[in-house]
């Protein structure tokens, strides 16, 4: 796609049934994030998601999905030890819940184990930018590459992602200009997330564009539906039907043997 001058849409899904609908719109690429831990379960970051929080997920959305490529995001420090910890748990992904790839942030850090990960086959890819795992360390969500030196090390851990195997690299809150400079350097997909129009492609977390969590809206995201209103709204007519007796009606309800006095004194 990268090299047709294809774009690329990628999103993310936590569940059957949203796997089901993202891969009836035909969307390549599913990303199985580590955000479930904030937009799923209700944690403050992504740090306390657990292998097992995401191979519960990873199952749910490959039984889903059977057109989209499907990619795990691998949490918190289960990654970062050593490499033989890093690829038991790639491979965890893949056997256990069905993921075609793995995601690990990071970059030149990181390199040597997705070089690793990669030799054994399994499909690797790199996260740069903002990495919120790395979140207590920058002090916050903000935007990564904003001076001369981080602008080098992030080109740095993009050609050296590139380099270990990656097949793509996720851009993540880069200033506009330096994800246009990345892009062109490199021969994977770049995949932005508020990191401008120039990347090969965007993700987003699905929950913000469909407008189902409304607490805060980023300012890289687009709201295309605003699903938590007709849920809401949904939700407000049940429960009056259900109140004034106009739910169920025999519509909803099953016939059969009419059951008579005679027969309860049976």
């Amino acid at each position: 796609m990268k090299r047709e001058g294809e774009k690329i849409a990628m999103v993310t899904a936590y569940d059957y049934t949203t796997a089901y609908l993202v891969d009836q719109a035909g969307v390549p690429i599913i990303l199985v994030g580590d955000s479930l831990g904030m937009v799923v379960l209700g944690y403050r970051s992504t740090i306390p998601v657990t292998m097992e929080d995401m191979i519960h997920h990873i199952k749910a959305v490959s039984r889903g999905s059977r057109g989209s490529l499907i990619v795990g995001d691998m949490p918190f420090m289960t990654y970062q030890i050593d490499e033989s910890q890093a690829l038991l748990n790639a491979t965890r992904f893949l056997q256990e819940g069905g993921a075609h790839a793995v995601k690990l942030e990071g970059g030149e850090q990181v390199a040597e184990t997705v070089r690793r990960i990669v030799a054994t086959g399994i499909p690797v890819l790199g996260h740069i930018g903002l990495t919120p795992q790395s979140v207590n360390q920058f002090g916050g969500y903000r935007v990564r590459g904003n001076t001369k030196a981080e602008a080098a090390q992030l080109l740095r851990d993009a050609i050296a992602l590139q380099e270990a195997g990656a097949f793509g690299i996720v851009l993540e809150l880069v200033p506009s200009l330096l994800s246009k400079l990345i892009t062109e350097k490199v021969t994977v997909p770049t995949i932005g997330i508020g990191s401008g129009p120039h990347c090969d492609g965007q993700v987003q977390v699905i929950n913000d564009i469909m407008g189902l969590f409304t607490k805060f809206i980023p300012k890289h995201t687009k709201q295309y539906a605003r699903l938590s209103d007709t849920i809401l709204d949904a939700l407000k007519s049940y429960m009056e039907e259900v109140r004034t007796g106009k739910f169920p009606t025999s519509k909803e309800s099953f016939g059969g043997y009419e059951v008579t006095q005679t027969d309860t004194d049976h």
